[in-house]
C-alpha cells in the first residue's frame, strides 16, 4: 500500500515538474503562450507519455530502487535521456521539424534538473529522519552485490597464516618502499609463497621497462603501478606475457570505476560531488570511447588515470594470455594475481563500439556473427569462463552476479533494446524469428552432446523457447529446447506460431525477462 502510494505521488510530481518545465520554456519564446502553446502541445503530450512509461519501467518511481543519491542520479538521468531520445526519433521518423529546439531540449533539461533537486532534498530528509531504511531487506534482495561482496565471496583475502611468512628480504623491502608497510604485508600474503630467484618487483607504466628487464624469462613479475596509468595497456600486458615462463605469475593492481566513483563522491560535499562526478564521467568515460573525441580526451588527460571497470581489467589480462588466480581489495586498489597459460589473443576490431558482433554457433555448427548493442564492459567476452567458474548459473541459465553488465546494459536487456540489431541476422537469413537461442562456443560446450548435435541442425531464433517454458536451470533449458525441436519436426509453422505468441504472452503478462 505504501509503495503504491509512493508511486502515485511521484507520478503526479513528475507530471507537474514536466508541465512546469514545458510552460517555462514556452514562456521564454517571444510569441509566448499564444503561438507556441497550441503548436507544441502534441510534442508535450507525446513526451509526457514516454516520460512516464520509461520512468515506470526503469524504476525511477519505485520506492525500493531510489534509496540514495547515487540511485537517484542514475535512475533520473537514464530514464529522461531515453524518453527524450525516443521522442526525437519519432519526430525524425514522421519528418516533423517545426518544433522549437529550445522548447524540446529545454523542457527535458529543466525537468531533469528539477527532479534531481527535489529528489535530493527528499532523500536528504528521509536519511535525516529514518536511520534504518524501512524496506532495507527488500532492497538488499533487489540490489546487486558490490564488487567488494563478489571478490570476498569468490577468492578474496586469504586468512593469516599461523606462522610468520618467510620471504626474500629484498623483495619485501622493495614492495614496502613503494607502497608502505601495511599494503606491502597484504600483498605478500597474496604472493610470497610463489617467489623464486627469478622474481622481479617493478613500478612502471612503460613497455620499454618491461622489455629492458635483465633476464630473458621470469617466474613472477610484480608491478605496483596501477594499470589505469599505463597508456598502451594491451602492449604492456603482451610484453609481460613474453617475459614470463608458461605458468609464471603476474601481480598488478587497478582502481576500478566503482572505487573511483566512491573516491570522487567523498572528495566534495553533496550536490557538488555529483556535479564534479558528472564532468569526470563525460571526460573520462564518454570522450575516449568516441572516435571523434578521442583526441580531445588525450589532450585533456594525456591518457593518465584512465577509468577501468573490474570486468575490463580482468578481461584485458585474460586476452593477454593470463588466467585470473585471485583478487583482493587492498587499500584503495583491487589487486589481481594472474597466471600465464598461453600467448595473447589478437584484439579484433573496436572493443568500445556500441554495436558488437558476437561469435555464436549457428546452423550446421558454423560460427556466425550475431549483432547486438553493447551491454557489457569492454573485454568482457574474454572472462566468460571465469565468471562461470566463480558464480555458476542462476535460475534461467544466465550467470549469477554477472558484473560484466553495465547499468545501461541492464536496462537495455530489460526492454530488449540490445536485441534489435539481431534483425540484421534475420535479413541475412542466418536466423529465424523463433528458434533455439544462438550460443557462444563456451556456453554451447556446457550442453549435453546429444543436445548439441540436435540443435545445430536448425537455424537459431531471435525469440527462444525459454520465454515459452521459463526453465529454471541448464538441464531444464535443454529439455525445453528438445521439446520445442520435437514439436517443430512434426509441425514447423504451427509450432513457431504457438511458441511465439506464448512467449510474448509470458513477456507482457508474466514479466518474463532474460537478464
Amino acid at each position: 500500500m505504501q509503495k503504491r502510494k509512493y508511486k502515485v505521488i511521484t507520478l503526479i510530481a513528475d507530471i507537474v515538474i514536466l508541465t512546469i518545465s514545458f510552460l517555462a520554456m514556452v514562456w521564454t519564446k517571444p510569441a509566448s503562450l499564444k503561438h507556441y502553446l497550441p503548436s507544441h502541445t502534441p510534442f508535450f503530450l507525446g513526451l509526457a507519455f514516454l516520460w512516464i512509461i520509461v520512468s515506470l519501467v526503469n524504476g525511477k518511481m519505485h520506492r525500493g530502487r531510489v534509496i540514495n543519491f547515487s540511485t537517484l542520479f542514475s535512475r533520473v538521468l537514464t530514464s529522461n535521456i531515453i524518453a527524450i531520445s525516443i521522442t526525437a526519433l519519432v519526430m525524425y521518423a514522421i519528418r516533423d521539424y517545426d518544433y522549437s529546439r529550445t522548447i524540446v531540449l529545454g523542457t527535458a533539461i529543466l525537468a531533469t534538473f528539477l527532479e534531481l533537486i527535489f529528489g535530493a532534498v527528499y532523500i536528504a530528509y528521509k536519511k535525516a529522519v529514518v536511520q534504518d531504511y524501512e524496506e532495507y531487506s527488500k532492497y538488499r534482495q533487489y540490489k546487486k552485490p558490490t564488487e567488494y561482496d563478489m571478490v570476498k565471496g569468490t577468492n578474496g583475502k586469504k586468512p593469516l597464516p599461523d606462522e610468520p611468512v618467510k620471504v626474500n628480504p629484498g623483495i619485501a623491502v622493495s614492495i614496502e618502499k613503494e607502497c608502505g608497510h601495511e599494503m606491502a604485508q597484504a600483498i605478500l600474503k597474496m604472493t610470497c609463497n610463489k617467489f623464486t630467484e627469478r622474481t622481479v618487483v617493478m613500478s612502471t607504466t612503460t613497455v620499454f621497462n618491461i622489455n629492458g628487464l635483465v633476464r630473458q624469462k621470469y617466474d613472477y613479475i610484480i608491478n605496483l603501478h596501477k594499470l589505469n596509468d599505463i597508456k598502451r595497456l594491451n602492449e604492456f600486458l603482451d610484453a609481460v606475457n613474453d617475459k614470463l615462463e608458461t605458468k609464471g605469475y603476474f601481480f598488478c593492481c587497478v582502481e576500478t570505476k566503482d572505487q573511483r566513483k566512491q573516491r570522487l563522491l567523498k572528495k566534495f560535499p553533496p550536490v557538488l560531488n555529483y556535479l564534479y562526478y558528472s564532468g569526470d564521467f563525460v571526460v573520462k568515460r564518454v570522450l575516449p570511447k568516441i572516435k571523434f573525441t578521442r583526441g580531445l580526451y588525450m589532450f585533456l588527460t594525456r591518457g593518465d588515470n584512465a577509468v577501468l571497470s573490474r570486468a575490463e581489467a580482468l578481461g584485458r589480462l585474460s586476452r593477454a594470455g593470463f588466467r585470473i588466480k585471485q583478487e583482493s581489495f587492498i587499500g584503495n586498489l583491487l589487486c589481481i594475481e594472474a597466471r600465464k597459460i598461453g600467448e595473447p589473443i589478437p584484439k579484433n576490431g573496436n572493443i568500445y563500439g556500441p554495436l558488437i558482433a558476437l561469435s555464436r554457433v549457428g546452423e550446421e555448427g558454423k560460427m556466425i556473427k550475431v549483432y547486438k548493442l553493447r551491454t557489457m564492459h569492454p573485454y568482457s567476452e574474454y572472462i566468460q569462463e571465469y565468471v562461470y567458474n566463480q558464480h555458476d548459473l542462476r535460475a534461467g541459465g544466465k550467470f549469477k552476479n554477472d558484473f560484466r553488465i553495465t547499468s545501461w546494459g541492464a536496462f537495455c536487456r530489460t526492454v530488449w533494446l540490445d536485441e534489435l540489431p539481431m534483425l540484421i541476422n534475420l535479413v541475412k537469413g542466418e536466423m529465424k524469428l523463433f528458434g533455439v537461442r544462438p550460443l557462444s562456443k563456451q556456453y554451447f560446450e556446457l550442453y549435453r552432446e546429444d543436445v548439441r548435435d540436435r540443435r545445430i541442425k536448425y537455424k537459431p531464433g531471435l525469440v527462444p523457447p525459454f520465454y515459452a517454458d521459463m526453465p529454471a536451470d541448464l538441464d531444464a533449458i535443454q529439455a525445453s529446447e528438445m521439446k520445442y525441436l520435437d514439436s517443430y519436426d512434426k509441425r514447423p509453422r504451427y509450432t513457431d506460431f504457438r511458441y511465439f505468441f506464448k512467449s510474448w504472452w509470458n513477456i507482457f503478462f508474466h514479466k518474463a525477462r532474460s537478464n
